[in-house]
């Protein structure tokens, strides 16, 4: 879903950036309310070094909110890992600024030198397939910003307007049907179930950031009956019935975690 509202900017570092796949990128990430800058040399060679100089100077003029970096420049020998040297420096200069880097392998040993590369920094560093749908991409990008859009999609059929507060189901015809009875309280348990999957789809939410809509002893009691309304609630739009372990799966002494359906 495309957005009015800007949501910073993303600095692309690519020696390819006027090619029609970067710029459709650029495109769609426009449309989903980002901004978009390039690195671009100039008149100066297109060399790797040169790429770092004008990418690091980038990066701290702009300040960017994410990175799109490629990991190689030109034909060079030396050069066909730049990508590479400059995201070390990126992450030893800014360890806190997300950065999706293109590649061109899928699998083998090119592209195992470069995922063992990043084993050693704790910083928001992520790999994609530079022929990755633009879907995609963005997808990985706000997980490592860090950043939920005002719409999801849960599977196929589940959909949350974050903004007006409402839950859809879509029907075997593609009707979006309104589920009025998730509202307020349950609501909120669910979107922050959702944003949580969202940013990192293997992360629960911990007891203690759902349990603080309840008040008195009993909210750890009241918070499971809300969580089996809402399963209720959704199941019966849907036409089944989610058991203990489907959908919101409460992992013992620790919290709760979203499963969406794969196949609704």
């Amino acid at each position: 879903m495309a957005t009015e509202t800007k949501q910073g900017l993303i600095l692309v570092i690519d020696d390819e950036w006027e090619s029609p796949i970067v710029k459709h990128m650029c495109r769609k990430l426009e449309e989903e309310g980002w901004s978009t800058q390039c690195v671009d040399l100039g008149d100066a060679h297109k060399t790797g070094d040169n790429y770092e100089s004008f990418a690091l100077y980038a990066i701290e003029d702009s300040n960017p909110d994410g990175v799109l970096l490629d990991v190689r420049f030109g034909e060079h020998k030396d050069d066909q890992f730049k990508g590479l040297e400059i995201l070390q420096k990126i992450v030893r200069l800014y360890p806190k600024l997300p950065v999706l880097m293109f590649t061109q392998y899928a699998q083998g040993p090119e592209r195992e030198i470069a995922v063992k590369g990043t084993l050693q920094w704790n910083s928001p560093v992520d790999f994609i397939d530079k022929l990755a749908g633009a879907d995609e991409v963005i997808l990985r990008l706000r997980r490592l910003i860090g950043d939920a859009p005002a719409s999801m999609s849960l599977g196929d059929q589940i959909s949350l307007d974050i903004n007006n507060k409402v839950v859809y189901v879509k029907s075997n015809d593609g009707h979006q049907n309104l589920i009025d009875d998730i509202n307020g309280i349950k609501f909120e348990i669910l979107r922050e179930l959702a944003t949580t999957w969202y940013k990192s789809p293997a992360e629960l939410v911990p007891f203690s950031r759902l349990e603080r809509y309840f008040e008195g002893e009993e909210a750890r009691a009241s918070l499971r009956v809300r969580i089996r309304e809402i399963k209720d609630s959704l199941g019966k739009s849907m036409g089944v019935r989610f058991g203990a372990n489907d959908l919101i799966m409460n992992i013992r002494d620790q919290g709760y975690r979203l499963s969406p359906p794969e196949n609704s």
